[in-house]
């Protein structure tokens, strides 16, 4: 957006709306991968603790093309893991990730939000 006062007191707005939609995108995604990795550590607290290969093994992602975000496990046991209430653990239980999903979900809003806010300027 370019704004120009004239010589004759008049004011001239000139509106790129496409550059704009861009900029607040950038933003988007930043905020994304923010929120992701900050899901991402909460759940790995939560996540069983053995050997640590599963709290080792979480990784976060985006994908700023589609504005989506992932954080991933990647061990065979992983989703087990996850889904089986019957399992106990001295550290850690299941739903670790998506209760760490549900109980941020306004902070990943805020992070991308602000992000979204630091790209425009304002």
């Amino acid at each position: 957006m370019a704004v120009e006062i004239t010589g004759n007191g008049g004011i001239r707005l000139e509106w790129d709306g496409s550059r704009v939609d861009e900029i607040a995108r950038q933003g988007a995604a930043r905020g994304l991968g923010l929120g992701a990795e900050h899901v991402r550590g909460v759940s790995v607290d939560r996540a069983p603790l053995d050997t640590a290969a599963l709290r080792n093994s979480a990784t976060a992602s985006v994908d700023a093309e589609s504005l989506t975000a992932a954080v991933s496990y990647d061990t065979p046991y992983a989703a087990r893991q996850h889904e089986e209430l019957d399992y106990h653990h001295r550290t850690g239980g299941p739903k670790y990730l998506e209760s760490a999903l549900a109980s941020e979900r306004d902070v990943v809003a805020r992070l991308v939000q602000a992000q979204i806010r630091k790209a425009l300027g304002s």
